[in-house]
């Protein structure tokens, strides 16, 4: 039955849409805003650095793990049918449901919001300070509608066939990498300042934490320093991920055994080569302590202000406008096609299982755009993100984890490409995953606490609405 259901899905994405639609899903908001976060956990030009090289390596390996998995099951559906084969249905359920919960709706809603808060820098109006209704505690903004309206028009977009949705994430991404590389190019040519440079490496390697009271840096060590480290790669780790996107439409990539898996390296080492990239041109232009204190921790806006003047703010907000509203692009076609293979495996709304006319699954596409257009409503995004990445990191440590699963109980499977430096390099990913959940559950329990919270009571649901066997 899957088989058959599997070639109602067109084949019409090629290697470059598939990179383009890894590369288009990571570059978000993140590379604008997270650095000055990550300076004020770390405190240092070189630790600065060290974590978004460490956060694209970690990447990159789960990446290239990935391939072993999308060439041995080459569906739709992806991460959640790799879960499905090395564990069972309810392990794939509690994916699905976080997945459907939090993980993508979540990711969506947090980047809708990015993108209508640089919207009000091109007309104020659009602010999220523009209070349009008031009812008790709750207030709707005209941010939340902005993003809500995007949300909107690209589930209609890719509601039309998966065509319109690969031409728009194609060309959105082009522009969106030619213009980052572009700002570190003019960055580095008529921002970077020797003195500057000099002054951010002087002591570039000496860990200290900003205090936001005090507006002053304290030295750190010892277990403050893990913390800090690990608070800081929340932002890094956030803004490389949703890489796997192109495993959920392996159903509609021509020859999948091998495009998925290399459009997965070939996206997360552009996306790594430019977040370093980025990072350095920062550190060139910028003083630490302005890295770490930017407003509302816009970063990119101090530093276009620094290499073109007044104009680079208005440069920098249609960029990353371009940018959230190409990953949202990715995002919410990718996500529709996990709920599609959960609803075929009856643990999702029947009506998710259906293709419309343009084969694509319309309704699932609606449903994910109803409940992440409610999820812009809370205004709490920020706290969204600790929710996502736990979550995440506990499903990546668990599918890289079940490659090992696949060896032992399918060691006949054909496996048209096998996971770089296995066993070690994912060994290595589960490792330094796990030490960054542990970490985030004793440093971020209130926030991470939920999101563990929310997959959990995926298991009573489980059992409740599961088909009779």
């Amino acid at each position: 039955m899957q088989e058959n259901d599997q070639e109602h899905f067109k084949r019409e994405l090629g290697l470059l849409d598939g990179t383009m639609l890894v590369v288009g899903s990571m570059i978000g908001s993140g590379i604008f805003i997270v650095s000055a976060d990550i300076a004020r956990q770390v405190g240092s030009a070189g630790w600065l650095t060290l974590i978004w090289l460490i956060s694209g390596l970690i990447t990159i390996i789960a990446a290239v793990s990935y391939g072993e998995l999308s060439a041995m099951f080459p569906k739709a559906g992806g991460q959640y049918v790799y879960l499905k084969e090395a564990y069972n249905k309810l392990i794939a359920f509690l994916y699905g449901w976080s997945f459907f919960a939090v993980i993508q709706t979540g990711t969506i809603a947090a980047v809708g919001v990015a993108f209508s808060k640089f919207a009000a820098y091109l007309y104020e109006p659009f602010s999220d300070e523009n209070i349009l209704y008031e009812l008790g505690s709750f207030k709707l903004n005209a941010a939340q509608l902005v993003s809500i309206f995007t949300i909107i028009l690209l589930s209609y977009i890719n509601s039309r066939g998966v065509k319109d949705g690969k031409i728009l994430q194609t060309v959105l991404t082009i522009i969106k990498i030619l213009s980052l590389l572009g700002l570190v190019v003019f960055g580095l040519t008529l921002g970077a300042k020797a003195s500057i440079w000099d002054a951010n490496w002087a002591d570039g390697w000496s860990t200290r934490a900003f205090d936001k009271e005090s507006g002053s840096w304290l030295p750190i060590g010892g277990t403050a320093l893990i913390s800090g480290i690990s608070a800081a790669m929340v932002g890094s780790l956030f803004s490389s991920d949703a890489w796997n996107g192109v495993t959920f439409i392996a159903g509609e990539i021509k020859n999948p055994k091998r495009n998925v898996g290399l459009s997965l390296f070939l996206g997360t080492f552009i996306v790594t080569i430019i977040y370093v990239l980025t990072n350095i041109m920062y550190l060139a232009v910028v003083p630490f302590d302005e890295i770490a204190t930017a407003k509302s921790d816009r970063i990119a806006v101090v530093a276009a202000q620094y290499i073109f003047g007044n104009i680079g703010t208005l440069i920098i907000a249609i960029m990353i406008m371009i940018s959230t509203f190409a990953c949202n692009n990715g995002l919410i076609m990718a996500g529709a096609r996990v709920y599609y293979t959960m609803a075929k495996d009856g643990l999702f709304f029947k009506k998710a299982a259906v293709l419309n006319e343009s084969s694509v699954p319309a309704w699932a596409l609606w449903a994910q755009c109803i409940w992440a257009s409610a999820l812009c409503l809370t205004g709490k995004y920020g706290d969204l993100l600790d929710f996502v990445i736990i979550i995440v990191l506990i499903f990546y440590i668990l599918t890289i984890y079940g490659i090992f699963i696949l060896r032992k109980k399918m060691p006949d499977v054909e496996r048209p490409y096998k996971a770089f430096g296995y066993p070690f390099l994912p060994m290595l990913y589960i490792i330094t995953a796990s030490a960054i959940c542990i970490s985030l559950l004793i440093t971020k329990f209130s926030t991470c606490g939920w999101g563990v919270l929310i997959m959990l009571t995926g298991i009573p649901v489980y059992y409740v609405t599961k088909p009779k066997e």
